[in-house]
């Protein structure tokens, strides 16, 4: 399979993931900066985390330009990738809800981990 229509349904994947996000971050209660604080936890886990999926676009990106094809394990373990990735909206925003508990911040680190796992996998 040629490698640019793995390439272009990844980055729809990572796209749609980003714009979940941002949808996720709400107008604060108010038009004063106190207002502001009830959302910064959301706010500081959406930065993160679009970091996080940025980093793995741009090392996504330069993974695949090396590539001439793909094959079907490829494929395969680059949709495992994505379903571990399709999850960070969720822990996100539980995360951003939540800070500092403990089962939010245990699933999103969790997810973390599963995607880089399943990133290592790819690469070898």
């Amino acid at each position: 399979m040629p490698k640019n229509r793995m390439e272009a349904f990844s980055d729809g994947v990572l796209a749609i993931i980003i714009t979940i996000m941002v949808l996720e971050l709400h107008m604060p209660d108010g038009a004063t900066f106190d207002a502001i604080r009830s959302i910064i936890p959301t706010f500081i886990a959406y930065v993160l985390s679009y970091i996080y999926v940025g980093i793995y676009w741009n090392n996504h990106h330069h993974l695949v330009s090396t590539l001439s094809r793909v094959s079907g394990k490829i494929l395969w373990f680059n949709l495992h990738w994505l379903f571990w990735m399709s999850l960070l909206p969720v822990a996100t925003k539980w995360l951003g809800t939540y800070p500092f508990k403990t089962a939010p911040t245990f699933v999103y680190g969790f997810i973390l981990f599963m995607c880089s796992i399943s990133y290592y996998v790819i690469t070898n």
